[in-house]
């Protein structure tokens, strides 16, 4: 029995070795967009007595998802022709929506407890929509 556990564990090894890279930026841009829904629905959960913990996990949110949109333009910039101009296009509609996201963040920091509810909804809204348009981006990318 226990040879038929490790022959089984072997295999699955074998085959999660064999998918190929584009699976794991596949799965990288589902796990952005599940973690801004996540987060989205985090963030909303914080009450204004919380507010530096929600500033700091939003903080860190937006750090998460700059890093990603670093990891495109670098992917970006090795391409060429039309595949290089649309994804370049769509860096810069990255970068528009998370100039958005990080007022929305800084209306969060600057939130009185009467601003608080609409502050957090606007940061909520903001880094979902940054999120989607990633991957949208990575998606692309992909093709």
């Amino acid at each position: 029995m226990s040879r038929r556990i490790m022959i089984t564990a072997i295999a699955a090894a074998v085959l999660l070795a064999a998918v190929p890279l584009r699976a794991s930026a596949q799965t990288s841009a589902q796990d952005v967009s599940k973690k801004a829904t996540e987060t989205g629905e985090a963030i909303r959960d914080y009450t204004v007595e919380r507010k530096d913990e929600a500033i700091a996990h939003a903080r860190k949110l937006a750090a998460d998802l700059d890093a990603k949109i670093k990891e495109l333009e670098a992917q970006a910039s090795k391409q060429t022709g039309e595949a290089k101009a649309k994804l370049q296009a769509q860096i810069k509609d990255l970068k528009t929506k998370r100039d958005a996201a990080g007022a929305k963040l800084n209306e969060l920091t600057r939130a009185s407890k009467a601003s608080w509810e609409r502050a957090k909804e606007g940061f909520a809204t903001a880094y979902r929509d940054l999120a989607e348009a990633y991957e949208k981006a990575a998606a692309e990318f992909k093709k």
